[in-house]
């Protein structure tokens, strides 16, 4: 399997949920979205302990090697290696880059959340950044919508893959792709989903290819 930062590099679609997304088991979501063209899965649950949470990141963990994804753990990089996760998320609210990289290692990777150019700047030692949220989102409560200004401004400033995120879907993808973007972060939109598969076909399919599909066509 190729090294944790190149398949980064070439991901396009990142999936974020809880443990039981739209109200179901994970794995009645995250399988379907995988095959629909999720390449990065990050779990999020602020409520799950410990146990919960290195439980279903089993799960997880099982579903992407069986599609070649990446899997992220949120806010959680002392649990990362016990949950065999391929990296870690810290939002600007989570601690620091640094923190998590020392708990992680070199060989995993580090995310970090962004909300405004300062931010972007600042992100030094992360692998990726999110950009957003770019409309405003109830999974963000009380954050504000960034619009498509910063979408722009990180198309022409980022130095590391970077995801626009926030409010996104099939029906609106599309202004942050004409804005710079080449990679989504999604929660509801597939999470909420009555078909994932068929919701992340969609997403992906608005998102350019990649160097290796266009010489090998998709995985």
């Amino acid at each position: 399997m190729r090294a944790r930062h190149e398949r980064l590099r070439d991901a396009r679609l990142y999936f974020v949920c809880d443990r039981t997304p739209g109200g179901r088991p994970l794995a009645d979501v995250l399988a379907p979205a995988l095959r629909g063209g999720v390449d990065i899965f990050q779990l999020r649950d602020k409520s799950a302990s410990d146990d919960e949470l290195l439980a279903v990141a089993a799960e997880a963990r099982a579903l992407c090697d069986a599609a070649g994804a990446l899997l992220v753990l949120n806010d959680r990089p002392d649990l990362a290696l016990a949950a065999d996760a391929d990296g870690v998320h810290v939002g600007q609210d989570d601690g620091s880059i640094e923190a998590a990289r020392a708990a992680v290692g070199d060989d995993r990777i580090v995310g970090r959340s962004t909300h405004a150019p300062a931010d972007l700047a600042a992100a030094h030692g992360a692998d990726y950044v999110a950009v957003g949220p770019v409309r405003a989102t109830p999974t963000k409560p009380g954050r504000p919508a960034v619009g498509l200004e910063y979408v722009r401004h990180a198309a022409s400033r980022a130095l590391v893959p970077w995801f626009a995120i926030g409010g996104l879907d099939a029906a609106n993808a599309h202004e942050v792709v004409e804005a710079g973007a080449t990679r989504l972060v999604v929660v509801r939109a597939i999470a909420e989903a009555a078909d994932p598969e068929a919701a992340a076909h969609a997403l992906r399919a608005l998102l350019p290819a990649t160097t290796r599909e266009a010489v090998h066509g998709p995985a």
